[in-house]
Order: C-alpha cells, then structure tokens, then sequence
C-alpha cells in the first residue's frame, strides 16, 4: 500500500516576494514529491504585529540587501521578479489586504483556481508593476488566470463579506500559533506533528525532512538517481 502524501502548508501573502519564489519551487515539487501542498493566503501585516518583527524595508540595511538579493534570485530561480518602482509605497501604504480577501474567497469556492489567481497577483505586483488594489485590478488578475467574468465578480463580491474577512483572520492567526514571523511560512505535518520552516531557500533541508530526493532549483526530474542512503524514519 503506498505511503499517503504527506500534508504541507504554505502560508503565504503576495506582498512578499520570498513567498513567490516559495510558492513556485513547491509548486514545482508537488507531483514529484509525495506531499498534499495546501495553499494558505494570510495577511503579512498582522503576523509582523503578532510577533513583533518589521518589514525589512524598514531597517536600511535589510532593504539595500534585499533590492540586491531579489536581483539574484530572479535568475537563479527563473521567476520573473521586478521590484515596482514606487517601491515603498506599494509594500508599505497600498498593501495587499483586498488582493488577500480575495484569494481567501477564490480558496473558499474555487479552490482548484487558487494557484493561479495567486500566481497572477504576484505577476502584476512583481513582475508588470502593476496594481493589486483596486477592484478592477483585482478582477483583471482573476480573468487572466482563467475565471470567467461572472466568477470574479461573485468572488470580489464576497470577499468583503464578514465570512472571508474572518477566514484571512483565523489562517493569519494559524500562522502565528506556529511561530510565524514573516512569510512564507512552510508547516510539514509529520507524525502528526508539525515541523515548521521560514523562507523559500529551506527546500533542500525540506527534502530532507521529507526523506526525499531534493533535484534543484528547477525540478529537473532527469537528476532523479538511486539513493543508497535515506533516513528510514524522521
């Protein structure tokens, strides 16, 4: 009888680019390794609240370091990264809640659209430099990814009900009962007992984690080989 697929939650927000790179490198894996990936949308904002951490944006350093780091894992994961040119603006006073309300309604009805209405949110923020806040903005995106018209607007519509908002709430409030400070946020569910990671760069240690093979960056699937030793149990 073949092994179960093991559960891992993504908690993102598409507000941060780390969990882009995150998002796409699982989302490359997941049919080639045995999980069950379950996507979960959560407000940056209040986890940076909870756990008394900054954007890092605000810390000079962090923001000239990450203009450079974000250059560098552009190419090196093949994801077409741009910082937006009003860049502080975009992350600091336009946000992302509307954009996340939304994708917490696309998760409630649509749940098989979910990757890719998040993926084309993350495509207009930050890669076209292009809006995710106003409504038209949004329903763009939606389209795009493969909703009809009538779907969008029944989804933006109800995203702004008390029953999504409280949803966004309860997942961002998942987030930080794991520890969460930042996104992305990986939770692996193993032996019924969650092991959780921060960041998009923690995929090898995943593999590991996982007792499986870790192919790189790319998911080339020809790299796939034997391997002699692996942990029998985690």
């Amino acid at each position: 009888m073949a092994n179960l697929p093991r559960k891992l939650e993504l908690f993102y927000d598409v507000l941060s680019p780390y969990s882009w790179l995150g998002f796409e490198l699982l989302c490359r894996y997941q049919n080639i390794w045995n999980i069950n990936l379950q996507l979960r949308p959560s407000f940056i904002p209040g986890i940076l609240k909870d756990s008394g951490n900054k954007p890092p944006a605000l810390v000079p350093r962090k923001g000239k370091y990450m203009m450079m780091d974000l250059q560098h894992l552009k190419n090196f994961y093949q994801v077409p990264i741009r910082i937006p040119k009003d860049f502080l603006t975009v992350i600091l006073e336009k946000g992302s809640l509307n954009a996340m309300r939304f994708l917490t309604a696309v998760n409630m009805e649509k749940p098989e659209m979910l990757e890719n209405v998040s993926r084309e949110l993350w495509m207009r923020i930050w890669s076209r430099d292009e809006d995710i806040t106003e409504p038209q903005s949004i329903l763009a995106a939606a389209e795009k990814a493969g909703l009809s018209k009538e779907q969008a607007k029944s989804l933006l519509e109800n995203s702004s009900t008390d029953k999504v908002k409280n949803k966004l709430k309860e997942t961002t409030s998942a987030a930080c009962n794991y520890g969460a400070f930042g996104l992305p946020t990986i939770v692996v569910h193993m032996d019924n007992k969650p092991c959780v990671i921060f960041g998009s760069d923690r995929m090898e240690m995943l593999a590991y984690l996982l007792a499986l093979q870790f192919l790189g960056r790319l998911c080339k699937t020809d790299l796939l080989a034997p391997v002699s030793t692996r942990r029998s149990q985690i």
